[in-house]
């Protein structure tokens, strides 16, 4: 926790105006955290949308904005607060098992959607023409020597370039023509459907928008950078400024398939699917868009997730953890995100892996488990014993509630759905 003298020095910062360049310095963990959300499995949730319902489904995408922002500010707010992360904060307020149960809850979720990841990876690849064998192995190499190169700047500075690729499918979207009116009007106009897929999509964008994960990823980022109760305005703005940019990008893919393979009839099962569909439509450029969007996305989230399950569990109990350890330093913060990636890429590399059904897993795991985390994230937020004068407003704590209550119905309603075979 902040000691007294350094949380008394956070009135002066308070009065002074924002600087430009303090707003720069502080871009990254929020862009990072929300970009990382948009992996294989959000392109494809956000293409079946588009192709299934056109632009019904696009008012989703400001409300599901809105609700990225309530959480992953809350998580930005508590890092600087208290120093620490998410997972100590469990273990400090709730006690070891409840932290216990959350870590096995979150190794598995994260290291079934890492796995997914990797299907991404071969999946983008492979439409052009890369093979598996080729492009699975060779990322996963990647991505082990990226996240244990020892420096958290230079890793962070590497995934802000990937994210760049996220540009793609808005280049994608203005390339197909589509109707912008009407576009426009259903994204602040709801259209509302009974129909059980309709309310199964829904799920899926809640899920994919916020992951758990996510929220361990934006508090852990914060601390990385020693950032303190001075530099909450600073990364507040890049909190809004990274689930702004993570909204656009989902919204474009939403557009992309809802102009093109919906007035077609053209059904998907992925991301690539989308892509290859798009080709005859719209052109080969249109599917090369689209599938370097996927490998981006896909890449981007592999090498976020296998290191913020491993510092999130560290954490949690004590262990060393850091880009910047040394293998004799922090053996379990290694062994774990090189565990993670070597079995990923083995299961992907399988004959018949059922990853249709690996992925499932982690949704229904995802659902269970987002709920319980933000119980944990209001109660934490909203005690002034840690949080101070930067406890939860009545406001932020509504948000966070109706965050919750949805959640937990929405993940109510996939249970169902899934029961009755939809």
């Amino acid at each position: 926790m902040r000691s007294a003298q350094e949380k008394s020095s956070k009135e002066q910062p308070k009065r002074e105006r924002l600087q430009p360049a303090l707003v720069l310095a502080a871009m990254g963990p929020g862009m990072v955290a929300a970009l990382a959300g948009a992996d294989a499995g959000g392109v494809a949730a956000y293409s079946n949308a588009g192709a299934l319902y056109g632009f019904d489904l696009l008012w989703t995408v400001p409300v599901m904005c809105l609700l990225l922002i309530v959480v992953q500010e809350t998580a930005a707010r508590m890092g600087c607060v208290t120093g620490k992360g998410f997972a100590s904060l469990i273990r400090e307020q709730y006690g070891v098992r409840p932290s216990t149960v959350a870590m096995l809850a979150l190794l598995i979720s994260n290291a079934t959607v890492t796995l997914s990841e990797f299907a991404g990876i071969a999946s983008g690849f492979a439409l052009f023409g890369v093979p598996t064998y080729v492009s699975v192995p060779a990322s996963a190499i990647a991505i082990w020597t990226l996240t244990m190169s020892g420096s958290y700047r230079r890793i962070e500075k590497i995934l802000l370039a990937i994210s760049c690729v996220f540009l793609t499918y808005v280049v994608a979207g203005f390339m197909v023509g589509p109707d912008w009116g009407k576009a426009l009007h259903d994204t602040f106009i709801p259209t509302f459907s009974s129909d059980l897929s309709y309310l199964s999509l829904i799920v899926a964008l809640v899920g994919t928008t916020i992951a758990p994960w996510m929220i361990f990823l934006a508090q852990s980022n914060v601390v990385e950078r020693d950032a303190r109760e001075r530099d909450i305005p600073y990364q507040r703005i890049d909190t809004v400024a990274g689930s702004i940019v993570a909204s656009v990008i989902s919204w474009f893919i939403i557009l992309v398939t809802g102009a093109v393979l919906f007035p077609a009839g053209i059904k998907v099962a992925g991301a690539e699917d989308a892509a290859i569909a798009l080709a005859p439509l719209v052109g080969q450029y249109a599917q090369a868009l689209f599938g370097a969007g996927l490998i981006g996305a896909s890449f981007l989230a592999a090498c976020v997730l296998p290191g913020i399950t491993s510092s999130a569990i560290c954490e949690a109990f004590g262990w060393e953890r850091g880009s910047d350890r040394s293998w004799g330093e922090a053996p379990v913060y290694r062994g774990i995100i090189t565990a993670i990636l070597v079995l990923s890429a083995f299961v992907v590399l399988l004959p018949n892996a059922n990853l249709f059904g690996i992925m499932m897993a982690a949704q229904v795991i995802n659902g269970v488990l987002l709920p319980v985390l933000l119980f944990f994230m209001v109660g934490i937020a909203s005690d002034r014993h840690v949080m101070g004068e930067y406890c939860n407003g009545r406001i932020w704590n509504a948000l966070m509630w109706f965050t919750i209550v949805s959640v937990t119905i929405l993940t109510v309603v996939m249970f169902i759905l899934q029961a009755l075979g939809y």
